[in-house]
């Protein structure tokens, strides 16, 4: 098929399996309890600085002059979010400045994705499906925040970082349409993105169980 069939395709069932990514329970924020604002952006952080970093790994490794600045243009992105985060938090009463949200080791999805070594696994797993991934997930959490009430953290969402994860995931799209030409590259596409699309139900689910955790930001 054509890149442009087969990235359709792909995005077809990227946004199926998104569905059970955003299930329609209910949106009510336990602000006395866990599961609040101000805790779910530190899940944010660390979701942030794993997006940083893979992009900065996958930009020096790359000799695409198109691709090097694709993710450099994410890693700058990833990394305003990351600071315009630990600005909100500290006007919610908690101050990063000590805080390494990957103090216990790198998630199961940025380990994946450090794994892999061409352009067309790297744009469909990295950028075209987990910034979809971020895209469903953020709209979720502006939610949350504005049934909590908290208008600026559901502005700074909706203005700045939800626009600029729909931006990357389109620079994906464009590069996908570039690379996955051939049947090969686009089975090692498809793979890419759905083992992407896996393990994040995977952590989802996880997260849910173990620390009741569910309408986190993306990435």
């Amino acid at each position: 098929m054509t890149s442009e069939e087969f990235v359709r395709e792909l995005d077809e069932g990227n946004q199926a399996i998104l569905k059970r990514l955003a299930p329609d329970d209910t949106l009510k924020p336990e602000v006395e309890g866990d599961l609040n604002v101000l805790n779910l952006l530190k899940v944010a952080l660390r979701n942030e600085i794993e997006a940083t970093e893979i992009a900065a790994r996958w930009q020096v490794t790359t000799n695409d002059v198109d691709v090097k600045m694709a993710f450099a243009r994410q890693a700058g992105d990833e990394a305003k979010h990351y600071r315009m985060i630990v600005d909100r938090l500290r006007e919610l009463g908690f101050d990063a400045a000590g805080f390494n949200p990957v103090a216990k080791g790198y998630g199961p999805l940025f380990q994946y994705l450090d794994t892999l070594k061409t352009t067309v696994e790297r744009v469909a797993a990295g950028q075209f499906t987990r910034e979809a991934i971020a895209v469903v997930k953020n709209r979720q959490f502006i939610e949350f925040c504005e049934r909590a009430g908290d208008k600026v953290t559901a502005t700074l969402y909706r203005d700045v970082i939800e626009p600029d994860e729909h931006f990357h995931h389109l620079l994906g799209r464009s590069l996908l349409l570039r690379f996955a030409t051939t049947p090969d590259d686009q089975e090692a596409a498809r793979r890419a993105a759905a083992r992407t699309m896996s393990l994040a139900e995977e952590i989802q689910l996880a997260a849910l169980k173990t620390a009741g955790i569910h309408h986190a930001p993306g990435c």
